[in-house]
């Protein structure tokens, strides 16, 4: 296992390019299992993420080219209805079920122990006598009962879903929750299934919006009514294309909190403004700014940094991914600041390494602004914070992918030296992170761990 050995305090200046969003190229990925020709991806970063959503298209029986940030993937020769046996887990196998069921009329993808109880879940036995374990809720369950009404038979095991359907039919979708994973999924089952299918409570993420574009480009006819409705008409085929994946947005305002919190001044490459609205306004009104130019963003500070409230929401809303990268300017700013947390039940697991570099962070139960989905549940799902801080030097972990970025930022912004573990996380997400990190001054070193 590897670490990073930060020597933070300094502030960082030059310019940055943003790669592809890692929330999209992967779900785009996925989609060229819907047709047999070539699907070819630009501004795709070289991360754990990609090798990820790679051993899942090769497992199937599909190609995969990656060269120069292009990716090509070819689905000619899908043969294998089952990725159940994967090196990695995580929830982007679910997505692949309704492309399978398009092309083999079955599918197997491995069950991700990692899902949480959201609502009940029972699972019947399969055809060869294989019961399903009642395993709780799981945020995938959005997923399941959506292919379920579009005519899919599934059933849950104790290691994989297994799912079949000789056809997927159009039907209205109300989502209980805008969520976006199960957005993608109706989206994916919906472009070739019989007659139209309603996703209402849809995501509006630009993620699901750069996927419905490829998917347009591919052939599909897909439609985006107000009050989050997408309408679909199922085609009988889709054709291959080109498509370059939109920035990131969770890498771009990373960098735009370190430009602020180490009183630098940093030009984010390709940064898209349309897609940083609300984070924007946002690091205006705790004390940063920023200059839209022709090539990107540039992000800087004239003053202190002022206490703020954050309620993170659906998209057009403050995104649950800045959350934890903008706690550290809320750290620096002088009085009492606080996030409310909307959108996941447990998004603060970093807190207690905050803390230990001396933050002043509690979490707590209660909704701080509006009542939410959580409140009552005893979930934790809001921090108050107390600054300024005094960032000092300390060993630190990262929890998950969702968090690691912001665990660099920390480190960069606290003074003397901190020992970032668990960077896997980090990797997955970002590409050369530590070596673009350095290009603005930074000192982060990569080491083997222990």
């Amino acid at each position: 296992m590897e670490c990073f050995v930060v020597t933070g305090g300094k502030p960082l200046h030059g310019s940055v390019t943003v790669r592809g969003a890692k929330n999209a190229f992967s779900k785009i990925m996925i989609s060229s299992l819907l047709t047999r020709q070539d699907v070819v991806l630009t501004n795709c970063p070289n991360t754990i993420e990609m090798e990820t959503v790679t051993e899942i298209l090769r497992k199937v029986g599909a190609t995969v080219t990656f060269r120069n940030g292009t990716v090509t993937v070819n689905a000619a020769r899908v043969r294998n209805f089952r990725a159940a046996q994967l090196s990695r887990k995580n929830r982007l196998p679910v997505l692949a079920i309704a492309p399978l069921l398009h092309r083999l009329g079955r599918a197997e993808v491995p069950y991700v122990g990692a899902d949480r109880p959201w609502v009940r879940l029972s699972a019947p036995r399969d055809r060869d006598g294989v019961a399903g374990d009642n395993l709780g809720a799981r945020p995938v369950d959005f997923h399941l009962s959506a292919l379920r009404k579009m005519g899919a038979r599934i059933v849950v095991t104790r290691d994989s879903y297994k799912a079949r359907a000789k056809r997927l039919h159009g039907t209205t979708i109300a989502l209980p929750y805008p969520s976006v994973g199960a957005t993608e999924t109706v989206l994916l089952a919906s472009v070739l299934a019989d007659g139209i299918t309603t996703i209402k409570n849809a995501a509006g993420e630009p993620e699901v919006v750069d996927l419905i574009s490829c998917l347009q480009k591919m052939g599909a006819l897909i439609e985006l009514d107000t009050n989050r409705v997408i309408r679909v008409e199922g085609v009988k085929k889709l054709h291959g294309t080109e498509h370059r994946v939109i920035p990131d947005r969770m890498e771009a305002a990373a960098f735009a909190v370190l430009a602020v919190a180490t009183k630098g001044n940093i030009l984010v490459r390709d940064a898209e403004a349309k897609h940083l609205i609300t984070f924007l306004n946002a690091l205006r009104k705790v004390g940063g700014e920023y200059r839209v130019e022709k090539n990107g963003i540039r992000f800087f500070r004239t003053g202190p940094l002022k206490p703020y409230a954050i309620e993170t929401a659906p998209h057009p809303g403050f995104m649950t991914d800045w959350q934890p990268p903008f706690t550290v300017l809320l750290m620096l700013a002088r009085g009492r600041s606080t996030v409310h947390e909307t959108v996941y039940e447990d998004r603060f697991g970093y807190i207690s390494e905050f803390n230990r570099l001396g933050a002043r962070i509690e979490v707590v139960e209660r909704c701080i602004k509006n009542p939410c989905r959580f409140a009552g549940g005893g979930y934790s799902h809001s921090i108050v914070i107390r600054g300024p801080t005094r960032l000092k030097g300390a060993a630190i972990s990262v929890p998950d992918i969702r968090a690691g970025l912001a665990h660099l930022v920390v480190a960069l912004t606290a003074r003397g030296k901190s020992v970032i573990s668990g960077i896997e996380h980090i990797d997955r997400g970002y590409e050369k992170i530590d070596t673009r990190l350095r290009r603005l001054g930074a000192q982060v070193v990569r080491r083997r761990a222990g």
